[in-house]
């Protein structure tokens, strides 16, 4: 009987103690791997400049005077000639223009990688309709024993050329998937995001 009066007790202290520690637990584990992964996607969305991704034609804002000039012209300037030439030397433009120049570069390099694109698409299209040819006139020669018997000089010849024209083919594929790989890399180190680069 003592037994079972401790087991009973040690079952109730355990129980009370896994509630204990489940109640302690102040947010549930959706809400906190949530906001893990909120934090994750703030800290990714940042964009860190290098010398391979710093952009090139758009206008570099600089905060504050680029030199200090204590000239007769800087003393009393006119107010239209203060209002028209900024502190910084470099010129505003109209938002209008720095919204057409933020996505032009990125709508002509998507409209490159495009055209290239269907370029890789229709040569590899050539190429799989030439093997195919290739295959089904070897098939035919191949199932006639007369036929090899009697055309096998001119079947030398027409298995040369097409194997010529496959191996041109292919290297014509292979060039422009090598371009289109460039193309890709120059997009990328222009900053081009890569979903626009795909």
């Amino acid at each position: 009987m003592k037994r079972i009066a401790y087991v009973f007790l040690t079952e109730v202290v355990l129980a009370g103690m896994l509630v204990a520690v489940s109640g302690a637990q102040s947010e549930p584990l959706g809400d906190y791997a949530r906001s893990i992964r909120k934090g994750d996607k703030t800290a990714a969305s940042a964009k860190k400049y290098d010398n391979d991704n710093l952009p090139s034609s758009d206008n570099i804002s600089v905060v504050g005077n680029a030199t200090d000039s204590t000239g007769p012209e800087d003393a009393n300037p006119a107010p239209e000639a203060n209002s028209a030439k900024p502190e910084n030397g470099v010129t505003p433009s109209a938002p209008s223009q720095d919204a057409t120049k933020k996505t032009d570069p990125n709508d002509a390099w998507k409209q490159k990688i495009a055209d290239q694109q269907g370029k890789v698409d229709l040569l590899s299209r050539e190429l799989d309709v030439t093997q195919r040819e290739y295959r089904l006139r070897a098939a035919a020669f191949y199932a006639d024993a007369g036929n090899r018997l009697r055309g096998s000089a001119t079947w030398d010849k027409e298995d040369a050329q097409y194997k010529q024209q496959i191996a041109q083919k292919q290297k014509a594929v292979d060039d422009a998937k090598k371009a289109l790989d460039d193309l890709k890399e120059q997009a990328r180190k222009a900053g081009v995001p890569a979903k626009l680069r795909e």
